[in-house]
C-alpha cells in the first residue's frame, strides 16, 4: 500500500532534565486536550483514519454483522434486598443497560431506572448502584462521556422517582447504607478548578455521610487525611448494621490499611491494620470477630479470624491456609465462605466451613470465569442462602445461575438466546516458557478444523495490577473467529493469575518481564506454525496500550498490527494527571532517579526510533479520558507517525465524547469495533470472508 501523508503536526522546544539526563518532549503541547491547536489536531488525524477505514470494502459487511451478533438479550446476575430482586438487563441493542426490580424471580420485571433516557446519544451511563438494605431506597450513580466522575442520586423504589438528593465530585467510589435506610456513605474530592476537570491530579478524598432529604452541603465529614494526600476511602457497613468498615487505599498497591468504626458506640475510627503490608479484604464478622480474606505472609491468599477485642497479630487465626489455588473473591453466606478460586488463569468455586473446614466443589459449567464486578456477577449476603452466579467463557455467552446453600449443582436462571453455533469452536490453554525460563499460560481459541498453514492470530495481553485475565465472553470477537481468525489470551506476569508474586514479578523493576513473556507468546505462536509475521496482531487497553507500546517499540519486526487503546505510553509524566499519580505503586517514578532509568529503558513514547519500518498501527482513545489522558495517546501517534520509515498506515482514532472505555454506548462499541476489524482484515490480508 502506497506511504500515507501524515497531517503535519507542531514540535516545541520543550526539553526535561530528568537527573542529568535531557530528555526532549517535542508534542507537549498535545497534552493540553483542549486547546484550539490539539482539536485541529484531532480534526485532522481523524479524517485522514476515517478515510483509510471508509476504503476498506469489509466494512460495512462487518457493522452489519456485529450489529447482529450484539442483537440478543443480555443479563447480569440479580441483588437481593429485602424481598426484591434488582437486576441489570439489555433488550439487544440499547445504548445501556437498564436497572429492573423483580418482586420475586417469576415475576415480571418493572423497570427502574433507564439509562437511556439520561442523554440524547447515550454518553451518560450508570456507573455504580446500591440499594437500601429494606429495597426501598436505590442510591446511584451515573458518569458523562466515560468521564470517572460520579454524580449520585437517589430514588424511590416504590415509585420510580429521585429524591431532591444531588452528591457531586464524587469519583472512586461506591456507596454503602446504614443498616435502617437512612443514609449512605460515600466518598469525594473536593471540587476541582474549572477547566481543569479532567487533567488535574486527584488528591485528599474524604469519606462522607450522607442523610436522606438533605443537601450534599450537609452531608457529615467521616475521616479524612490532610496529612495524607494519596490515601482513599472505601466505606463498608457491617451486614448486622454495627460497624463501618473503612478500606484504606493509595493508588493501585494492593496493600492496604484497614479501620473500624464501632456505630451502636459511636467513638472514633479505630485503626485496626495500620501498616500497608499486605492486602486484607472485610469478608464479614460476628460481633467482635472480623473475618478477613489477605495476602500476608500468604501470596496466594488465606482467611483469617481477628478478634477487635484482642487485635495484634499474635492473637490473629488462620481459618483457611493458603494453597496452590489463588483465594480471589469471598462471599460469607450463613456459616459458609465460598470462593471463587483462581487455577492456572480460571475459576474454581469452592465451598468451606466457618471453621475452614473444606465442605466442597460447586462444578462449574466449562474452563471458563465467574463475573466478579460489584452488583454484576457474584451476588449475596450474609443472611442470603441463595448465591447468584454469572459465569462466562470465551465461547460461553454469559449465563446467570443460582446457587442454594448446602443443595447440589446450579439452577440456570437466564440463558442468552444467541444466535451464534458455538459447536465448531475449542478453547485449550497452553504454557510457554518466557526469555528466563517462566512458564506463562496461554489462552487459544479456534475452530476444531484449524487449517496447518498459518492462520491470522489477535494476541490480546495487560499484565499489571494484579488483574487477573481469566476465560470472559466479548460478543465482537466471534466476528473475529467465523472469519478463520485465531484469539490468543496471554496471562502475562504483573496481573495476579497467581497470587501477589506473580504480580510484584511484573512490577516497577521487573516490568520488562511482563514485555518478554508477551513477546515469548508471539513467537510461540509463530514457531508453532499457528501464524506467521504478518498475520499476527496484537491488542490492548490501558496497561495494556503500555504492553502494546512497549513490544511494538522493542520488536518491530515481530507483528503484523498493533492495536494499542488507551494506553499509558508516557512513562516519564504519567503521575502528572488526574489519578496517574496512583500507578506509582506499579509503574514507580521518573522524579526516583533509579526508577527513571527503568521507566525511560522501556517508556513507550521515548523508545520509537527514527527511520524504522513499524507494522501497521491503529491507536484509540478518547478525548474525555481522565483515567489515561488522550495525551499519552497523542503524543505516542505522532511520534510513531514522524519516525515511520514503511509504508504501513500509522492511524489515531479519537472517540469524542468517550473517556476510557467504561459506559461506552453500544451505537459507539459497534462502530469502534467495527473500525478494529476493518484495519485487521485491511492490513493482515484476510478479506476473502469467512473461513
Amino acid at each position: 500500500m502506497p506511504k500515507i501523508e501524515y497531517p503535519y503536526t507542531a514540535t516545541c522546544d520543550q526539553v526535561d532534565n530528568y537527573h542529568g539526563t535531557l530528555v526532549a518532549d517535542p508534542y507537549r503541547w498535545l497534552e493540553d486536550t483542549d486547546s484550539a491547536e490539539t482539536r485541529a489536531w484531532i480534526e485532522a488525524q481523524n479524517k485522514l483514519t476515517f478515510a483509510f477505514l471508509e476504503s476498506i470494502p469489509e466494512r460495512e459487511g462487518l457493522r452489519q454483522r456485529l450489529t447482529e451478533l450484539w442483537d440478543y438479550p443480555k443479563a447480569l446476575a440479580p441483588v437481593k434486598k429485602g424481598r426484591r430482586y434488582f437486576q441489570l438487563r439489555n433488550s439487544g441493542l440499547q445504548n445501556q443497560d437498564v436497572l429492573v426490580v423483580l418482586e420475586d424471580l417469576k415475576s415480571e420485571p418493572r423497570l427502574l431506572l433507564d439509562p437511556n433516557t439520561f442523554s440524547s446519544d447515550g454518553t451518560v451511563a450508570l456507573t455504580a448502584w446500591e440499594v437500601s438494605p429494606d429495597g426501598h431506597w436505590l442510591a446511584y450513580a451515573t458518569s458523562s462521556s466515560g468521564s470517572d466522575w460520579l454524580t449520585w442520586r437517589v430514588r424511590d423504589v416504590d415509585t420510580g422517582t429521585d429524591l431532591p438528593d444531588l452528591i457531586e465530585w464524587s469519583k472512586f467510589s461506591g456507596a454503602s447504607w446504614l443498616q435502617d435506610n437512612s443514609g449512605f456513605y460515600y466518598s469525594r474530592y473536593d471540587a476541582p478548578v474549572a477547566g481543569q476537570e479532567y487533567l488535574n491530579a486527584n488528591y485528599y478524598q474524604k469519606l462522607y455521610l450522607h442523610t436522606l432529604n438533605t443537601p450534599q452541603s450537609e452531608d457529615k465529614l467521616i475521616y479524612q487525611r490532610p496529612d495524607q494526600k494519596e490515601w482513599g476511602f472505601g466505606a463498608q457497613v457491617s451486614d448486622e448494621g454495627r460497624y463501618l468498615v473503612i478500606n484504606v487505599w493509595q493508588g493501585t498497591d494492593v496493600r492496604n490499611r484497614l479501620f473500624y468504626q464501632d456505630l451502636h458506640e459511636g467513638g472514633p475510627v479505630v485503626e485496626l491494620i495500620s501498616e500497608r503490608e499486605a492486602s486484607y479484604v472485610f469478608l464479614g464478622n460476628d460481633g467482635p470477630l472480623f473475618y478477613l480474606r489477605t495476602d500476608l505472609q500468604a501470596p496466594r491468599g488465606k482467611i483469617i479470624l481477628v478478634d477487635i477485642r484482642q487485635p495484634d497479630k499474635v492473637n490473629w487465626r488462620t481459618l483457611v491456609p493458603e494453597s496452590a489455588n489463588v483465594i480471589e473473591v469471598v462471599k460469607l453466606m450463613q456459616d459458609q465462605f465460598i470462593c471463587v478460586e483462581l487455577h492456572d488463569a480460571y475459576h474454581q468455586l469452592l465451598c468451606y466451613g466457618i471453621d475452614g473446614t473444606l465442605k466442597g466443589e460447586i462444578t462449574l459449567p466449562t474452563l471458563g470465569s465467574i463475573v466478579l464486578q460489584e452488583n454484576w456477577g457474584f451476588n449475596a449476603s450474609r443472611q442470603d442462602r441463595e448465591l447468584f452466579i454469572a459465569f462466562q467463557s470465551f465461547a460461553w455467552p454469559t449465563t446467570i445461575y443460582r446457587y442454594f446453600l448446602r443443595q447440589e449443582g446450579l439452577e440456570t436462571i437466564f440463558a442468552p438466546p444467541i444466535q451464534f453455533d458455538f459447536s465448531p469452536y475449542v478453547t485449550r490453554q497452553v504454557f510457554v516458557p518466557s526469555r528466563d525460563g517462566t512458564n506463562v499460560p496461554l489462552f487459544l481459541v479456534h475452530r476444531k478444523d484449524l487449517p496447518q498453514e498459518p492462520q491470522p492470530v489477535l494476541l490480546y495481553g495487560y499484565g499489571g495490577f494484579s488483574f487477573s485475565l481469566t476465560p470472559s465472553f466479548t460478543i465482537s470477537r466471534l466476528a473475529w473467529l467465523e472469519r478463520g481468525g485465531v484469539l490468543a489470551v496471554a496471562n502475562l506476569r504483573g496481573g495476579g493469575e497467581y497470587g501477589e508474586e506473580w504480580h510484584r514479578a511484573g512490577m516497577l523493576e521487573n516490568k520488562q518481564n511482563v514485555f518478554d513473556d508477551f513477546i515469548a507468546c508471539a513467537e510461540y505462536l509463530i514457531a508453532q506454525g499457528v501464524t506467521q509475521q504478518s498475520k499476527l496482531a496484537i491488542q490492548g487497553g490501558s496497561n495494556g496500550g503500555l504492553l502494546v507500546g512497549a513490544c511494538l517499540a522493542q520488536r518491530p519486526d515481530l507483528f503484523g498490527a498493533a492495536l494499542p487503546a488507551v494506553g499509558v505510553m508516557d512513562m516519564l509524566r504519567f503521575h502528572k494527571f488526574t489519578i496517574g499519580w496512583a500507578w506509582v505503586s506499579d509503574y514507580g517514578s521518573a522524579d526516583d532517579p533509579e526508577q527513571f532509568k527503568t521507566l525511560y529503558a522501556y517508556s513507550p513514547l521515548h523508545n520509537l526510533k527514527s527511520d524504522t519500518a513499524y507494522p501497521p498501527t491503529l491507536i484509540t482513545t478518547g478525548d474525555h479520558d481522565d483515567r489515561v489522558v488522550p495525551g499519552h495517546s497523542f503524543k505516542f501517534a505522532a511520534t510513531l507517525q514522524k519516525a515511520q520509515s514503511g509504508e504501513a498506515p500509522v492511524l489515531i482514532r479519537i472517540q469524542t465524547k468517550a473517556g476510557h472505555g467504561f459506559g461506552k454506548p453500544t451505537a459507539i462499541l459497534i462502530e469502534e469495533q467495527t473500525d478494529l476489524w476493518a484495519f485487521l482484515i485491511k492490513v493482515l490480508g484476510v478479506s476473502e470472508g469467512k473461513a
